[in-house]
C-alpha cells in the first residue's frame, strides 16, 4: 500500500521536474529569439556628432539624423548632443536609428548701440532685443541734447545673455555760469543800472520809495541778498529812495 503511495508520488514529481524544465527551456529559447535582433539605445546626450554616431554604430544602430534648429542650453557647450530620440536604455532593434539635436550653448545677445538715443527709445530698443534698462546716471554733459543716452555699459556690439541690464548715462543741461551777488546798498541805482544791462544780468522790479534822511537814487534794499550765488537768468529787485513811491519793473 505505503509502496504504491510512494512510487506514484514518485511519478507526479517526475512529470512535473520535467514539464518545469521544459517549460524553462521553452521560455529561455524565446527570449533569445526576440531578443537576438534588440539592443539597447546607449547615452549619447553631452558627446559630440561624431562620438554619437560611433557610439551608436558600435551598438548596432545607425545616426537617423540631425536637426537642423538646435537649442540655446547654459549647461551642455556648442555643438555636443542636447537631446536624443529614443531616450537611453531603450530597447530597440538593431539598425534603428536615433536623432539628435544639438546644443547652441548659452544664448547670447548683441547689445545696440544706443548713444545718442532719447532715453523713451533707448527703453524701446533694448526691449525690443530682449534686454532691459539697468542703472541710470545723469552728468552734466554741454554738446549733448538733454536726457540724451551720452555712454553705456555693455558697450555697443558685446555679447550677453538675455535680460540683462544695460547702464545709461544721460545728459543732463550745463548749469549756468555763477556769480557772487555783490553788496549794492547805499550805491547809486543810476550806476549800477547800466553796469547790469551792459553784462546781461537780468533787472526785475525796482520800487522806488520815499525814506528820510537818503538821498533820490540810493539803493536801499536789494535780492538776492550780498553775498548769494545768481545767475544772468535770476532776477534781481531793487528798492531805491526818492521822492515819490514809484515801482519800476523791466521784462525779463
Amino acid at each position: 500500500m505505503f509502496a504504491k503511495l510512494a512510487r506514484a508520488f514518485g511519478l507526479a514529481a517526475y512529470g512535473l521536474a520535467l514539464v518545469l524544465v521544459f517549460g524553462l527551456a521553452a521560455y529561455i529559447s524565446f527570449s533569445l529569439f526576440v531578443r537576438s535582433g534588440v539592443t539597447t539605445v546607449p547615452k549619447v546626450t553631452g558627446m559630440t556628432r561624431a562620438e554619437a554616431a560611433n557610439l551608436l554604430v558600435d551598438q548596432g544602430l545607425r545616426l537617423r539624423g540631425v536637426a537642423e534648429q538646435g537649442r540655446y542650453d547654459d549647461e551642455v557647450p556648442a555643438g555636443r548632443v542636447l537631446v536624443q530620440n529614443p531616450d537611453p536604455r531603450t530597447l530597440v532593434k538593431r539598425g534603428s536609428g536615433v536623432s539628435l539635436v544639438l546644443s547652441q550653448g548659452p544664448q547670447r545677445i548683441e547689445v545696440p548701440d544706443i548713444s545718442t538715443k532719447a532715453f523713451p527709445a533707448a527703453q524701446v530698443t533694448l526691449s525690443s532685443v530682449g534686454l532691459r534698462v539697468g542703472r541710470v546716471l545723469s552728468a552734466f554733459i554741454g554738446d549733448r541734447p538733454t536726457g540724451t543716452v551720452a555712454d553705456q555699459y555693455p558697450d555697443p556690439g558685446a555679447l550677453v545673455a538675455p535680460a540683462v541690464g544695460v547702464d545709461l548715462l544721460l545728459a543732463m543741461p550745463v548749469e549756468g555760469e555763477r556769480y557772487i551777488m555783490p553788496d549794492l546798498v547805499y550805491r547809486n541805482y543810476e550806476d549800477v543800472r547800466p553796469y547790469f544791462e551792459r553784462q546781461n544780468f537780468r533787472l526785475g522790479t525796482v520800487r522806488f520809495e520815499r525814506y528820510e534822511g537818503v538821498a533820490a537814487g540810493v539803493i536801499l534794499r536789494q535780492f538776492p541778498l550780498p553775498g548769494h550765488p545768481f545767475t544772468r537768468t535770476d532776477a534781481v529787485s531793487l528798492v531805491v529812495a526818492t521822492a515819490e513811491s514809484v515801482d519800476e519793473a523791466f521784462p525779463g
